[in-house]
């Protein structure tokens, strides 16, 4: 008899506890909707806008750096118009993908290299010397991979330069002795036209190879045109390229976040 009154007092205490728990969000079956357990209740903060997407305060302010930032860097861009190439090739671009093309004799030479990825990492300063004036900044330099395809008349194949900017050479001042500013990494024979680099051609690696054979490779890249004076005007037209590039993505960014 005990064992009954006591568990008929459990059984309403849990009836007892799951009707306050239901009554803390719904009014119940008489309500006509389906009872929800402690529904939020606490909204976003946003903003109204036609396009129907979120906007938030956070929103609102990235928006304003953006459009400050844009500013200032069209105000430091230094070249509106992309520089010419000196030499005859031509450009071609696709997005941040930049063609450079030029027929010597009969030979197609194609240079291709893509402004991704091309600006070398900062190397971190001293914080006690980590504040400069906008003058003694480090100028931003672009200094891409490219891959250089010599294309002869009635041969398959193209002999194919990956070159690189080592960067302990990416420029020499006055007075110091001339010295590569590029770099071949590997020398490999691809099907003409290919876009990806078979890896089941055999491919020459430059780290182990004998000096006199890469002064000679690099003469023969000197002799199409594709040396030091070149290799300087492809950083400062891939410098204006990537620049350029970054402006758009901001702009874009901007739009994006805007939902204009």
């Amino acid at each position: 008899m005990l064992k009954s009154v006591s568990r008929a007092v459990q059984l309403a205490a849990r009836l007892s506890f799951s009707r306050s728990f239901w009554s803390l969000s719904s009014s119940g079956a008489a309500s006509g909707s389906r009872p929800r357990l402690l529904t939020a209740t606490r909204a976003l903060p946003t903003l109204s806008c036609g396009c129907g997407s979120l906007h938030t305060e956070g929103d609102k302010a990235f928006a304003e750096f953006l459009t400050d930032e844009i500013k200032e860097e069209k105000k430091i861009q230094k070249n509106k118009s992309l520089p010419k190439m000196s030499g005859g090739w031509e450009l071609e671009l696709n997005g941040t993908e930049a063609k450079l093309i030029r027929s010597l004799s009969g030979e197609k030479v194609t240079i291709t290299f893509n402004v991704n990825n091309s600006i070398p990492p900062q190397l971190e300063e001293d914080p006690e010397h980590a504040q400069k004036s906008p003058e003694d900044e480090p100028e931003i330099v672009s200094t891409p991979n490219f891959v250089v395809e010599v294309t002869k008349p009635g041969v398959k194949s193209s002999l194919v330069f990956d070159c690189h900017f080592p960067e302990d050479e990416t420029g020499h001042g006055e007075g110091e002795e001339e010295s590569d500013i590029f770099a071949i990494r590997e020398v490999s024979f691809q099907p003409e036209g290919d876009v990806e680099w078979k890896e089941t051609s055999y491919t020459l690696n430059t780290d182990s190879l004998d000096w006199a054979l890469y002064d000679h490779l690099m003469d023969f890249l000197a002799d199409r045109g594709v040396d030091n004076t070149f290799a300087d005007e492809l950083t400062e037209l891939s410098t204006a390229l990537e620049h350029q590039e970054y402006i758009k993505f901001l702009e874009d960014l901007s739009t994006f976040v805007k939902c204009k």
